[in-house]
């Protein structure tokens, strides 16, 4: 049973997602696809926090910070991921009305907490590049400290209140969200109650945060693009430049998705559209990050080797 009479109302108690496509030969392709992504994505991001917590060479903020942003994109991947794959494999994927909440509560936290992380980051990048001689004041443990529990106290108060917003809502039928998991805007077109404010206050409790975030990291990258004008040396600034490079990447990737599907006029782009690059946002970029890291970070690629070669020849 998917509704419940209470009173003179008929109450949804579960939800049907109803997914990617509908083409059977597709739902296989893109299984096998989004499967390859979240081993992918699992066993890189893992790579990297256990990397960095073996590597005495690593143990620094920025790295910190990225194990805790390692740490998020699992936990992102994981929110949405394998309900995503069990819909491929089902003719009708139904969710509980209390797992829909819950995994659109922590699929916001680990979002939000990908926000403030990235900021961290580029804070951090701040103070290396244009304060260095009072870096290791300026990025002590307890501030880092401080930092990440910002950033965990803002995950939970977005996600709360999303969460308690989607369970204020009344939902009389139908029940068919028209995505991949339950975000919050098809939720709200479902609903049979007042929706002006539970839709207005996670909508300001998001765009206070990424209002937040985005002006740290861009006054952040001001103060260093001046910085790195200012060095005489053409080899100094390759290497101020070069180790923002991949945080900038990461920064470019997330907030520049997350824009086009929540900022940008929805009459532009169909919903088709917008559950496409929410499976950019959602899957493919949490597999990204590590590569990105990996892949373009001198000081990850050198414990990379020493780890293995240490291991290799132990």
């Amino acid at each position: 049973m998917d509704m419940l009479i209470v009173g003179n109302h008929t109450e949804v108690t579960e939800f049907i997602l109803l997914g990617l496509t509908d083409d059977p030969i597709l739902r296989v392709i893109l299984f096998l696809i989004i499967l390859c992504i979240y081993l992918v994505t699992v066993s890189g991001n893992l790579s990297i926090i256990i990397l960095i917590r073996l590597s005495f060479q690593l143990h620094h903020p920025m790295y910190l910070f990225l194990s805790n942003l390692a740490f998020a994109d699992i936990g992102f991947s994981f929110s949405v991921t394998p309900n995503m794959l069990i819909n491929f494999l089902v003719e009708k994927n139904t969710i509980s009305y209390l797992g829909c909440g819950i995994q659109l509560g922590s699929a916001v936290f680990f979002g939000t907490a990908d926000c403030f992380l990235l900021a961290a980051m580029a804070y951090d990048r701040f103070v290396a590049i244009c304060d260095p001689l009072l870096y290791s004041t300026k990025m002590s443990t307890q501030v880092c400290v401080q930092l990440l529990v910002v950033t965990y106290i803002g995950g939970f108060i977005n996600a709360s209140s999303f969460t308690l917003s989607f369970f204020s809502l009344l939902f009389c039928g139908p029940n068919q969200v028209n995505h991949f998991f339950c975000d919050f805007t098809p939720l709200v077109k479902l609903s049979c109650s007042d929706v002006s404010i539970p839709a207005i206050v996670p909508s300001f409790s998001a765009g206070s945060i990424m209002v937040f975030t985005v002006f740290v990291i861009v006054i952040s990258y001001i103060y260093i693009l001046i910085t790195i004008l200012k060095m005489r040396s053409t080899e100094g600034r390759h290497k101020a430049f070069s180790t923002c490079t991949s945080h900038l990447t990461a920064v470019t990737l997330y907030f520049g998705t997350i824009f086009f599907i929540y900022v940008m006029p929805k009459s532009i782009y169909s919903t088709d559209q917008n559950k496409v690059i929410s499976v950019f946002y959602t899957v493919v970029i949490p597999m990204l990050n590590p590569l990105i890291y990996s892949l373009r970070n001198k000081e990850i690629k050198g414990a990379l080797k020493r780890e293995f070669c240490g291991k290799t020849f132990s």
